[in-house]
């Protein structure tokens, strides 16, 4: 049987590969708001700078850094053994591959969105495009150990991302989440991601706090992430599929607390939708409000976090 995503993490483990660290959190200095919200049933969060750090505050199909970028493709051709297949142009073979790929994410930006404001693309369907270009000089992979093209493009996808943008859990992630749900409050994420991102979350969340199994803490149904609605935040596209779901187990959006690190594409549309909101304000890197937002009351939190376990002081 190939292996799972997951399965394919916990795999690359056992090889002792080298990879990004997690970004160092940079606190900014906030006061905490914290008021009771005792009425709360659920807690939708936001999770690439909310829940997990991650250089430049979001996850990116691309850097500025083309150091950074280069490593990461030399690894995923090295790791993949696609340099047979790949045209020979002179220099290195992260260059001759920077360019296939970058024109790969901009065709797909490209593409209509059926009518969707904020379209998402997916990570796999980009190195699915690009290995099917690699077909054409004979390039195969084992399906027996990968599985099906979409599937083995899922895992370089994965690859690729934990090899351009180290990834980990902020401080008391996995405690907080697990608290909260022992108080029988549902939990949910609603954020920007890609296939990956719950392998990513859930095997930070472990590292953390052994025994931690994202499954027991967010079940699928509750993991409203734009790789599978293709829209991405502040889409309403995504903030309606996450009160639908919440509404078949009876909950209101006003008993609907979100946390997120951006008052334009976190709290001003969950407050739109009726939602309670926070701010997550622990980390520099991606915390997105200006003082003149935060006098706006399209945008002016209910509270205002500088670490997640301050979630447990207003939430009975």
């Amino acid at each position: 049987m190939p292996l799972t995503l997951d399965q394919y993490a916990t795999h690359l483990d056992g090889r002792g590969l080298p990879w990004p660290a997690m970004p160092m959190v940079d606190a900014p200095k906030v006061r905490p708001h914290l008021p009771d919200l005792s009425g709360v049933r659920a807690v939708l969060f936001n999770v690439y700078g909310t829940l997990m750090a991650i250089p430049e505050g979001e996850l990116k199909f691309d850097l500025e850094n083309e150091f950074i970028v280069g490593v990461a493709l030399e690894k995923t051709i090295h790791e993949f053994k696609m340099w047979a297949s790949m045209s020979r142009k002179p220099g290195q073979p992260s260059e001759y591959m920077k360019e296939v790929y970058r024109k790969v994410v901009a065709e797909l930006r490209l593409m209509p969105s059926a009518g969707e404001k904020y379209p998402e693309i997916l990570a796999e369907k980009v190195w699915e495009s690009i290995i099917k270009k690699l077909f054409q000089k004979d390039y195969k992979f084992d399906a027996t150990f990968y599985g099906s093209l979409n599937d083995y493009s899922k895992k370089v996808a994965y690859f690729f991302h934990a090899s351009l943008q180290g990834t980990g859990c902020y401080p008391c992630a996995a405690e907080t989440m697990a608290e909260l749900a022992g108080r029988h409050i549902s939990l949910g994420l609603l954020g920007d991601g890609q296939c990956f991102t719950p392998t990513q979350l859930a095997r930070g969340l472990a590292k953390q706090r052994e025994g931690t199994v994202l499954d027991h803490l967010v079940p699928a149904s509750r993991r409203l992430l734009s790789h599978s609605l293709n829209a991405r935040k502040p889409s309403d596209t995504m903030f309606q599929a996450a009160l639908e779901t919440l509404g078949e187990a009876g909950i209101e959006a006003s008993e609907t607390l979100h946390v997120g690190s951006s008052l334009t594409r976190d709290i001003g549309p969950a407050k739109k939708w009726g939602m309670k909101t926070a701010l997550f304000a622990g980390d520099r890197a991606s915390l997105s409000a200006t003082g003149e937002q935060l006098k706006d009351p399209q945008y002016r939190p209910d509270a205002m976090l500088t670490e997640l376990s301050q979630l447990l002081d207003m939430i009975s």
